[in-house]
């Protein structure tokens, strides 16, 4: 898991702990828990029966006799939390995948670009002719100075992983460096084995 993902996801569980305590407090004042179940709230606890509100009169008032800025304030605080959230649903957005990767390092030599597409389906058709290997699929993700090669190996029933892990390193990612020139990147491989009828002995 890269930091990126590890970052996107605990904000995607902060958010949902957040709605989801707010649903829960909202849904047991609606249903109005407290007085049926004899629950006592805490003091000061918000939105204990139906008909109670998040700010009752006597909080706006008090905060309205603040001055003039403390509206102007909440409206910016909540412009900055909704440019935030823009941003970072912008950034889900963003294509991971470089568009392409330079030739022989960086800064690539003469201009030479190949594409991270072209790169990936080149091995991938390579890896899918490798023995054992039923079906190969290559993703290259990441940015083109730091790229990642994500492959999916199928294997054929009674091939051997780690023959067709080492075969796969020696080969079609080898060559793959070694024509662009780049150095060897991240590579996770997942393996799995083609389902297949058992065979009944007669």
């Amino acid at each position: 898991m890269t930091p990126r993902s590890a970052l996107n996801r605990s904000l995607l569980g902060l958010a949902g702990l957040v709605l989801l305590g707010g649903g829960l407090l909202i849904l047991t004042a609606g249903l109005d828990l407290y007085r049926r179940r004899d629950l006592v709230p805490p003091d000061g606890w918000p939105l204990t029966a139906p008909a109670d509100v998040l700010l009752g009169s006597a909080d706006r008032d008090r905060w309205s006799s603040q001055g003039w800025w403390w509206w102007p304030a909440v409206i910016a605080a909540l412009a900055l939390v909704a440019l935030l959230a823009l941003w970072w649903l912008l950034a889900q957005l963003r294509r991971h995948r470089p568009g392409s990767l330079p030739v022989g390092g960086t800064p690539p030599q003469e201009g030479v670009e190949v594409r991270a597409r072209a790169l990936g389906d080149a091995i991938e058709t390579e890896a899918g002719t490798l023995p054992g290997v039923d079906h190969a699929t290559v993703r290259i993700t990441g940015r083109p100075a730091r790229h990642h090669i994500r492959a999916g190996l199928t294997l054929a029933p009674g091939a051997a992983p780690g023959t067709t892990l080492g075969a796969l390193c020696d080969g079609p990612l080898r060559t793959a460096c070694r024509s662009t020139g780049l150095p060897d990147p991240p590579t996770e491989v997942r393996l799995r084995v083609t389902r297949h009828k058992p065979h009944r002995a007669e």
